[in-house]
């Protein structure tokens, strides 16, 4: 007993000195100062979306004869920092039903016109003009996609319909009371409790940057959002027993070859992600495809909440260092101002009634 509660010691101390000494200095963005030359991919969407078809491309040629490398113990290195955006819908626009794929002219096609929308915002009605700062997602590495939806299964790429169960909670949820907004605004980013990143992660949101490290026996995914982290443990531990539940749920991971498979079940029961019960069982890949790119699957499981297991695929490319410093004041503000908005609008509904 002695011995193994030396060797866990051991493997935690390893994992925080690694941390410690990997882990960037989190130092705060700034806004240009107005006398910095930026690259034409950040000014630019003409340049922005021909260097990302060229990039797509090059992603495609380099898969295809690519050999992961490996840490200093023999596992596939996933190491460094990435990136989760797209401009590919979750689920397939009607208009495109049966269609899976696009040609490569027709994803290029969608691309430029999402970025072209994206580009044109009016910061003067939106609170951040993004792309002042360099975070529009054209701005990134974000690349054209072959896929009409990041839904992969069911085949029609729709998110499978709700439960007569998980519809009567959604019911719940929203008749609420205006006088305790406050204490049912179940919106767990704008209260500063968790990030927006998941788990599961949708490409959608503008602080999705992230970095992965490893030490043997672990892998640890540091999310910029809400400067989440989790502990992934690799030694075929059992998970926690079903009355402990988590924010981001009970990891554990195991290698399929060179992709890194992580299931997480133990959601809290507080937690609500799209809908989803705290039964709900999370089983994500991630595979290193190609130099800058990682393939990252998830298929979400929760009988209570979808009448079926449903997938999404989207790919993480890779960015430069560091994650910048998440300081969650900005998400208090809007918590307030959420919640001054929601009770406006309930002032008004109930005076049209009078």
């Amino acid at each position: 007993m002695c011995k193994q509660i030396l060797a866990t010691s051991l493997a935690l101390g390893l994992l925080i000195m690694i941390l410690l000494l990997c882990a960037p200095i989190l130092v705060r963005a700034q806004a240009p100062s107005g006398t910095a030359t930026f690259k034409a991919t950040v000014t630019d969407t003409e340049t922005a979306i021909k260097e990302a078809a060229e990039a797509a491309k090059a992603a495609a040629t380099a898969a295809s004869n690519w050999t992961p490398p490996r840490t200093p113990w023999g596992d596939p290195d996933l190491q460094g920092f990435y990136l989760s955006l797209s401009y590919t819908p979750l689920e397939r626009p009607p208009e495109l039903a049966g269609k899976a794929f696009y040609t490569e002219a027709e994803a290029l096609a969608a691309f430029k016109k999402a970025v072209e929308e994206d580009a044109e915002v009016d910061p003067r009605t939106v609170h951040y003009d993004w792309k002042e700062y360099g975070m529009d997602a054209w701005q990134s590495p974000v690349r054209p996609n072959l896929r009409t939806s990041l839904v992969v299964d069911p085949a029609d790429g729709r998110i499978p319909a709700l439960t007569p169960e998980a519809q009567k909670r959604r019911a719940a949820a929203r008749a609420r009371n205006p006088q305790v907004s406050v204490q049912t605004l179940d919106n767990l980013y704008t209260r500063c409790i968790t990030g927006n990143q998941g788990p599961p992660r949708l490409p959608f949101n503008h602080d999705s940057e992230s970095q992965i490290l490893q030490a043997p026996g672990y892998v640890v995914l540091i999310l910029q959002s809400n400067n989440d982290v989790r502990i992934i443990p690799l030694d075929g531990r059992p998970h926690l027993p079903q009355n402990v539940g988590l924010w981001l749920g009970d990891a554990r991971g195991h290698w399929e070859a060179n992709t890194l498979v992580v299931e997480t079940t133990n959601f809290h029961h507080e937690r609500n992600w799209r809908g989803s019960s705290d039964g709900m069982k999370l089983t994500e890949r991630f595979t290193l495809v190609d130099p800058k790119t990682i393939r990252y699957e998830f298929t979400v499981d929760d009988p209570a909440t979808w009448v079926r297991p449903w997938s999404v695929e989207s790919v993480l490319p890779r960015i430069e260092p560091p994650l910048y410093e998440f300081a969650c004041h900005e998400q208090n503000y809007g918590l307030m101002n959420v919640v001054k908005g929601a009770q406006v609008r309930e002032a008004e509904a109930a005076a049209r009634k009078k």
